[in-house]
This record gives structure tokens, sequence and C-alpha cells, in this order.
């Protein structure tokens, strides 16, 4: 079955052999933030604040300035939900390490809950180098227990890239354990995740409630005006029909301002549970979860991944964000074929 979207030869032969663009950083200490420029405009921001319970990239845009994240919680606008606060721009969590929530915190858990919920914190910036085709950021975080207590050391870099339609972050993430062996229990929230703009969730008139791992229950609304949005793997899924699946990569695409826009998020054949599960949910979560097998495949497949103290594992991903063309299956797996 051929799997492609509406695209032209030229524009294809074009993202192969694109003219890379200049990147730099302008890094501010005070703000805890790195801001990342591609040919001089804003694509997107490395935040690490005090008061946010993970380090993100956010917002993301396109080449051509357009943002397809949500601005919720950090920036409100009138037409986007405000369901499930901890999810912000692009980030790397897991809902169950060591009996610790750490992708459902936020500012909304009340304190007197708040131990069982872990954060990302302690974050450094160890490395920003500019470039005229790339450019690296690298940082090292705790993933700790409320009394900061460490069970995960990460270290992640970041390498930033573009073209005069395109956007690319490939990321890699090696977590190492510390004094405690540390066990992430197969589960459904993890662990690459991005919250999209309104216009690319799918269109719904249905309300429903999520339950996470603490019993916390979270409505979701039937989708605002504008959604229009669709999913594609590279297994041929669409829709709603992505979720709780096995893919190389993973296309959300729609409009936005009349322009045709995209993410795609490409798994690495080295990563755990390689090909990923779509944790591709319509209400504008696109995730990546390759530990969390259970529940996508009905039980019968387990991961339960377990790291003795000074072993590490490390996952890799490609986001590719595309403007002003459509992103077709074809040079998706030309992409993945090559990746890093």
């Amino acid at each position: 079955m051929k799997r492609y979207l509406m695209i032209g030869c030229c524009f294809f032969s074009l993202q192969l052999n694109a003219q890379t663009q200049k990147v730099t950083f302008l890094k501010s200490d005070q703000q805890q933030k790195v801001d990342v420029l591609i040919a001089g405009k804003s694509f997107t921001s490395f935040l690490y604040p005090d008061s946010l319970e993970k380090p993100i990239l956010y917002p993301l845009k396109t080449a051509s300035g357009i943002t397809l994240t949500r601005g919720f919680p950090l920036n409100k606008t009138g037409n986007e939900r405000t369901d499930h606060p901890h999810h912000v721009g692009l980030w790397f969590n897991y809902e169950s390490v060591n009996g610790l929530d750490f992708w459902n915190n936020s500012y909304k858990i009340p304190a007197a809950k708040k131990a069982n919920y872990g954060w990302i914190r302690n974050v450094k910036v160890t490395n920003v180098k500019d470039g005229n085709k790339s450019g690296t950021l690298v940082y090292t975080a705790n993933w700790e227990k409320q009394d900061k207590t460490a069970l995960l050391k990460e270290q992640t870099s970041f390498v930033f890239s573009g073209t005069v339609h395109t956007r690319t972050i490939d990321r890699s993430t090696t977590l190492t354990a510390q004094k405690d062996t540390v066990y992430f229990k197969d589960i459904k929230d993890g662990m690459l995740g991005i919250r999209v703009t309104n216009e690319l969730e799918l269109p719904s008139d249905k309300e429903v409630s999520y339950t996470d791992n603490n019993g916390i229950v979270t409505k979701v609304l039937s989708a605002k005006k504008g959604a229009n949005g669709n999913y594609l793997t590279s297994a041929g899924k669409k829709g709603n029909d992505a979720w709780g699946t096995r893919a190389n990569w993973c296309l959300l695409y729609g409009k936005k301002d009349g322009e045709s826009v995209s993410i795609a998020i490409i798994d690495h054949p080295k990563n755990p549970g390689y090909p990923t599960y779509w944790h591709a949910r319509d209400y504008g979560l696109f995730a990546a979860n390759p530990l969390g097998q259970a529940i996508f495949s009905n039980g019968k497949e387990h991961m339960d991944l377990t790291l003795k103290p000074g072993e590490s594992v490390t996952f890799k991903y490609r986001i590719v964000i595309s403007s002003g063309k459509e992103m077709s299956s074809e040079l998706l797996d030309k992409i993945a074929a090559k990746i890093f």
C-alpha cells in the first residue's frame, strides 16, 4: 500500500539536498534559558526554570515562524485547551520510575501529594556551540525524589539544524542509575512528548476523561474550532488508528494560518523497544513510548526496564518540523534510513 501526502518531486529533492542554515544561541543563566535561532530567526528555547518540573523546548516554530506547540500553561491564549498542565512544549520523562510519577507532575499537584511525583532538576548547560550547518546544546540533570535524592543522572544533547522549509532536532538522552536500582514500570504515559497547537489536534466532537497512575482524573472537552490535524505512521496507520501501534516514525500534519505544517518524530533503531509504540492522542498529545508496551498490546507484551546502579540506557530521536510544503512518507523513510 502506498503511503503519501500530496507533494511535488521538486520539494522531495530539495529536502534531501537543501542548504542548511546557520544556528546560533543566546544563553541566559539568570533566566535559566537558551534561545535557539536558525538563520537569525527564533526557532525554540531550552527552558529549565525552578518553577518547571522538567526541562523543555518551548515553543517550537516552523521556518516561516508559525508556532506549533500549545501555549498553555506558560502563555495562555483564548482558543486553547487548558487540560493536562504537565504537557508543555517538547519534553522527555516517564510516568513510573521506582514508583514516582515524573510525567504528570506540574504546579497543579497539591503539596500534600508531591511526594508521589518525581522532578527533573539541577540542570546544568555544559556546552553550547553555534554552527553554520548545525548547533549543539548539551545539558545534565538529575531525576530526583522530592527530597532531591537522585535516582538517575541524565545527559542530553540536542543538535539543531534547518533549511528554508524545515527545522530538525536530533535528541540523544542517556540515563544512568545512581545508588539504587531503577525500575521503569511498563505503563502508558511516556516518554518523548509534544503538546501541539489547536490546529494540529484531530477534529473531534467527543468529551473523554483520562485517569493517571495516581488516580487523578482529567477531562478533555471536544476539539475547539479550527482543529484539522491528522496522523500518519510508517506502518500506514492514520488518524486515531495510530494510537497504540508500532512504527518507525509518526507524522502529525495539518494547516495553520493557511499554511501546510507538520511535525514528524523518528525513532532510532537502537532504542529500547524499537519500533516504538505511539501514544498519539487526538486532543494534541503526540508522544513516543517505547517502554509502555502492555497497555498498547493488550497485555501480550511487557517491558519493565531495569537499570542496576551504574548502568545506562540511551534514547535517540529525530524531530522534523516542516512548513510551506507537505512532508511525504517516502521522504521520511529516507530520513529514517539515514538517521544518526
